[in-house]
């Protein structure tokens, strides 16, 4: 049985290892592919205003922020990014932690969430957000060198919240 909590820092032993192993392969986000467990602390964890953990019987199989798109008259959309030990996925993980994170964001006050840059060869997340009810914004014409396949596009999805 899944279960989604907010992370403690003492989680980021259990973090690090899916954080290292999804940036080092540099196909889904824009962090530098060398990024040190130090950087990647502040990056998934002080700088969010939350982190979340998905375990299964105690193991930290998947991680997602959330935090605060823009400030002032954007502060109501929020931002997430979400990751997936390769050796939990296809268990339907990142549907759940999209659903949390809806949630959380209404709980926290937010409007509506956006995705920035979701890489376009990123088939199952793009199949994903847009099953959740996202809908792609903007694309970003070849904005990703992606390590094997060259220049790729990327998409800014987004979804009103409030119902």
């Amino acid at each position: 049985m899944i279960n989604i909590r907010e992370a403690t820092p003492q989680d980021f032993g259990a973090i690090w290892p899916i954080f290292h192993e999804i940036v080092s392969a540099g196909e889904t986000y824009t962090y530098p592919r060398d990024t040190t467990k130090e950087q990647a602390f502040k990056l998934w964890m002080d700088t969010p205003r939350l982190t979340f953990v998905a375990e299964d019987d105690g193991e930290i199989l998947g991680t997602y922020f959330i935090k605060t798109n823009q400030t002032d008259g954007a502060d109501h959309v929020c931002n997430c990014g979400y990751m997936v030990s390769s050796t939990a996925r296809g268990r339907g993980l990142a549907g759940a932690m999209c659903e949390h994170s809806q949630d959380a964001a209404k709980k926290l006050g937010y409007k509506a969430m956006q995705f920035n840059f979701v890489v376009s060869t990123n088939d199952g997340a793009v199949r994903l957000w847009n099953r959740l009810g996202f809908s792609t914004v903007g694309r970003l014409p070849r904005a990703f060198n992606h390590p094997s396949i060259g220049y790729v596009d990327a998409l800014v999805m987004y979804k009103w919240l409030e119902e």
